[in-house]
């Protein structure tokens, strides 16, 4: 074997130490990158030449080469952000994106910061869309992965459909009128349709139409007349709102009448109901009519789209047991004044986005100015059978290869992916102090490899030397 080999031995170690020093100072210089994972080099020998000796022959070594150089997915530091579409994945998993320009370039990230365009996309800082499922009212996803993009900025309104009156309503007073639905007149020209000397007490709540336009329904109350536990009320509306057929012509706004009786401690023990269309004709409900087993009342704001409004006093009718049952939270008859304890109605009307939250599920919700809190997307996450296999992009984006494997996809916190932590972003993995003792270790070896090559060439200059 001749001096030169030691030469191409030498040559090949300054070579991989050189190619290490570059990856060293790769992850020295994306230290502050987010979402980055470091990488590696491992070396090996090359193939040996065989020369022969005096046990035989024998091997020696022809120098080394890069064996690999692979990623370390290990889990980077959170840092707190104070924005709230900035993820981080705790555990297993990319983000997947796409490309803008054409959405079957699908990469996979673990940098998370992200934001919402002028168009709604919810994207890198470099306009990749990010991929999730929409989801509907109730937070179940709806169809494949996509991308993740507001259609609109508004939550569109929700007609009233239930209405709860609690009351205390006082036994001492006396009955005022025989029938207030009698003496109730829609059509006297005022805004007073039935006189403060008529009742015993009245409450209003508001109700939502289809269009998100709010409208009052009064409850008046008023001891019945034949009875000292019977009360009767009459259920109302403005009559100029009323758009039920014929209403308008006659002024109506009545719309429901009926009793609530309660027994000798107060407690509400049953109740009915009686409805007005808008030509003055009654009908009369069944409580066991429908599923919740309260009384329904029939407004109709909106010409053509009438309302059904279940009316909850706190006694509802029980059709497995055929009984009137008083709930945690009833109208009561008590020796005190009459009074409005508890009302509410569901509905709402149209609202503007306000602010995004984003949960450890991955679920994007909306918070409106309606009150109304909306599950929009659920970001999706994918993870790879071999992630060294996966090809760097740069940009801090990952593209799936034939060594990678498909990507095995999921919603996060399931098929061993990991959850998403919000207002954080993932750090660099990179440790400064391994990559400084690398550092050390790869310099020093490079000078060893190039005393290899000096100290030849001193040899052969020897060598040459001995024609002189």
């Amino acid at each position: 074997m001749s001096l030169s080999s030691s030469l191409f031995s030498g040559i090949s170690g300054l070579s991989t130490l050189g190619n290490s020093m570059t990856v060293i100072g790769d992850n020295i210089a994306n230290v502050n990158t987010i979402g980055f994972k470091s990488s590696r080099v491992t070396f090996q020998d090359v193939l040996s030449q065989t020369v022969a000796t005096t046990a035989g022959s024998a091997q020696v070594g022809r120098g080394t080469s890069l064996g690999d150089i692979t990623s370390s997915f290990s889990q980077g530091s959170f840092e707190s952000t104070d924005s709230t579409t900035d993820l981080a994945i705790g555990g297993d998993g990319f983000f997947i994106v796409s490309d803008p320009n054409n959405a079957d370039n699908e990469f996979y990230t673990r940098a998370g910061e992200f934001r919402f365009d002028k168009d709604g996309n919810f994207t890198t800082p470099a306009g990749y869309v990010v991929q999730g499922w929409a989801l509907d009212s109730a937070g179940s996803a709806t169809g494949s992965i996509g991308n993740i993009a507001l259609s609109s900025f508004t939550s569109s309104p929700s007609a009233t459909t239930s209405a709860t009156v609690i009351t205390n309503l006082d036994s001492d007073e006396n009955s005022n009128t025989p029938d207030m639905s009698q003496v109730w007149d829609g059509d006297n020209g005022s805004s007073i349709y039935l006189d403060s000397g008529l009742y015993a007490h009245q409450t209003t709540f508001k109700v939502y139409d289809s269009l998100g336009t709010t409208h009052d329904i009064t409850v008046y109350f008023d001891k019945n007349d034949g009875s000292d536990v019977i009360w009767d009320y009459i259920v109302t509306c403005d009559p100029t709102e009323d758009s039920r057929t014929g209403a308008a012509d006659e002024g109506q706004g009545l719309l429901a009448r009926g009793t609530i009786t309660f027994n000798t401690n107060g407690t509400p023990t049953g109740m009915d109901m009686e409805t007005y269309d808008g030509n003055g004709t009654i009908g009369t409900w069944s409580a066991g009519d429908n599923s919740t087993g309260y009384y329904q009342f029939l407004p109709s704001f909106i010409s053509g789209t009438p309302m059904t409004v279940s009316l909850n006093f706190g006694v509802r009718y029980n059709s497995s047991t055929t009984n009137w049952e008083p709930e945690s939270l009833f109208s009561s008859q008590y020796s005190s004044a009459s009074t409005t304890v508890f009302q509410s109605a569901d509905g709402y009307g149209a609202g503007a986005l306000q602010s995004m939250n984003v949960g450890t599920d991955g679920v994007l919700t909306g918070q409106y100015s309606n009150g109304e809190v909306i599950p929009l997307y659920q970001v999706a996450l994918a993870k790879f059978q071999n992630e060294q296999g996966l090809y760097k992009e740069g940009g801090n984006l990952y593209r799936e290869t034939r060594l990678s494997g498909d990507p095995v996809t999921g919603a996060p916190g399931s098929n061993g992916l990991g959850s998403i932590s919000p207002n954080s972003l993932e750090q660099s993995n990179v440790d400064i102090a391994t990559e400084f003792v690398k550092m050390i270790t790869t310099q020093r070896g490079f000078q060893a490899n190039s005393k290899i090559i000096t100290v030849t060439d001193q040899m052969l200059a020897d060598l040459i030397a001995l024609k002189r």
